[in-house]
């Protein structure tokens, strides 16, 4: 029974503690550790020198027990060399009267004060090496005083089981440790480093790791831009806590990057995402709530799989927990994923969120997701509209951050909107004569805005993009003018092939459109959808139109 304890140690200094308890007073009077400094979980042996540090010391009942000797103002630390370090490395006990450790049996003993260290203690002292899988930890020194019995050949045995089971105990909670904290490391760098820019929503987030010893898992949250100034909010959580779930976590996340940039709905994305983790083997489940949003129309798009719901904090203060069909888990495979349209108002807060804030082992997730909502109302009533990073604070004091058992991801995105006045839209058939019918109505949207000394740039860079357009379209092509802080064109056709600038030769008629694109916009890119493609370019706005802003017009 001792021995099981000693090795269901959870650090290792509970694993000493269990040890010092079973030693004393049934086995010795006092015990001393040493622990190797630095204490390592690599591979190899020790090398000479073998430096030891105290770690603990108990004389006499188990409250006498103290971490450091009585007055010391840092560790006691000694360096073993010789014929000791090569008893410590053969892994077995020995008696104190064995002349190799006669040296250095005086340093050990030092701590202990009640100790006399002369004459030679002999018999009464065993030491024993804390030898774990791969490499020496330290030391063990076991001391009987002068009314007991001397240790025998058959202490020995009891001697070398107490500390083995200590050293595998230390080992394995030193790799326990060793592999959350590479765990979290590998999360952390995993998740986004920061929130991006968009026009028309402000974003803001949290994580927080699990508390205590328990393992990182695999929460993660995401938010993607999408074509037509739309963004992708992500929030997801692979199930387990260790490395894999963190590896797996990362896989999935690039996966719905990937996804998300075709501009597939949010069903057809669960459905992918649902595929490669099945690939990555049915061991391997998560849920993931995808959600789109678009400034523009001011509607919402989201699909569940399987994971908690989102909640909506409300312009006027309310909250209500959306109504999101909840689907299968990614993994289980074989059930189809539904998108369900929602209006997105201006001024409203959508919250994206993992079961960790929400449920603990004495609260259902459905308990917890009330209690959310609650908090959220109560949060809106103090400050009315507060400032999202104010308000993720607010929510997670749902939970005890001391006591939480799982990690906790979430996701804030307040709604700002699109005003109709910097939107300009237009359906054009492929014919020949829709560039000169683009230009035009490129015209009128920049003189309405009054962007007139833009005109020429952007008419001409309309006129190449919509006839590339032209070209391979073979539905209505979408010219879209967007007026933010840039002054942004996209234009949209069915067509999968993007396009790719070409060296154009001196006889060429065409083949220079992208090179006078590229020279004349501050950015621009093609980004293919699961209709087709769009390109776009954008353009810095005039000095004095920046100092008014688009809203000012």
């Amino acid at each position: 029974m001792a021995t099981r304890r000693i090795a269901r140690g959870v650090d290792p200094d509970e694993t000493l503690r269990e040890l010092r308890q079973a030693a004393i007073p049934a086995f010795a009077d006092a015990i001393l550790v040493h622990l190797r400094h630095p204490l390592s979980t690599g591979e190899g042996q020790a090398a000479e020198p073998l430096v030891l540090r105290l770690h603990s010391l108990a004389e006499g009942p188990e409250d006498s027990a103290t971490a450091a000797p009585p007055g010391a103002a840092e560790p006691r630390q000694l360096t073993v060399t010789g014929r000791f370090v090569e008893l410590l490395l053969a892994r077995q006990p020995v008696l104190g009267d064995a002349p190799e450790i006669a040296p250095a049996v005086a340093e050990l003993l030092e701590p202990a004060a009640s100790l006399p260290t002369t004459p030679a203690p002999g018999r009464r002292l065993i030491i024993a090496p804390l030898y774990g899988r791969r490499h020496l930890m330290g030391t063990v020194a076991l001391v009987r005083g002068p009314d007991r019995l001397a240790f025998t050949s058959d202490d020995l045995l009891v001697a070398s089981q107490l500390a083995t089971h200590a050293a595998f105990g230390i080992d394995e909670t030193m790799r326990y440790g060793h592999e959350a904290s590479v765990a979290d490391a590998l999360q952390l760098t995993m998740l986004p480093a920061s929130l991006p820019e968009t026009t028309g929503v402000r974003l803001a987030s949290r994580y927080l790791p699990a508390a205590g010893t328990t393992q990182v898992g695999g929460d993660w949250y995401d938010a993607i831009p999408l074509p037509g100034n739309r963004v992708a909010l992500v929030v997801g959580d692979v199930m387990g806590h260790s490395i894999t779930s963190a590896a797996i976590m990362g896989q999935l996340r690039t996966t719905v990057q990937t996804l998300a940039r075709l501009d597939l709905p949010p069903e057809e994305v669960l459905y992918h995402l649902d595929e490669q983790a099945q690939r990555l083997g049915s061991e391997h489940m998560a849920t993931c709530l995808y959600a789109i949003y678009d400034p523009i129309s001011q509607r919402l798009q989201v699909a569940d799989a399987g994971h908690p719901p989102p909640v909506l904090l409300h312009a006027d203060g309310s909250a209500e927990v959306l109504p999101v069909p909840p689907g299968a888990p990614i993994g289980v495979g074989g059930i189809p994923f539904e998108t369900v349209e929602m209006p997105a108002p201006t001024g409203a807060t959508l919250l994206l969120y993992t079961d960790g804030l929400v449920e603990t082992r004495n609260m259902d997730v459905w308990t917890g997701v009330e209690l959310l909502r609650a908090r959220l109302e109560a949060a809106a009533a103090t400050l009315a509209s507060p400032p999202l990073d104010i308000l993720c604070d607010a929510v997670l004091t749902l939970r005890d951050l001391d006591a939480r058992g799982d990690d906790v991801a979430l996701i804030a995105a307040r709604f700002d909107g699109f005003p109709p006045r910097n939107v300009a839209y237009w359906f054009l058939s492929p014919q020949p004569q829709t560039a000169g019918r683009a230009r035009q109505l490129t015209r009128r949207a920049l003189h309405r805005w009054g962007l007139g000394s833009m005109l020429d740039a952007t008419e001409l860079m309309v006129s190449e993009v919509v006839t590339n357009a032209v070209r391979y379209a073979s539905r209505p092509i979408a010219l879209r003018l967007l007026r933010t802080e840039v002054l942004r064109c996209e234009v949209g056709d069915d067509s999968p092939q993007l396009p790719r600038m070409r060296r154009a030769q001196a006889g060429d008629e065409g083949g220079r459109g992208l090179f006078l694109v590229d020279q004349l916009a501050q950015r621009w890119g093609a980004t293919m959808l699961s209709t087709g493609k769009v390109v776009w370019f954008e353009q810095q706005m005039p000095e004095e139109y920046r100092q008014q802003g688009p809203d000012a017009l």
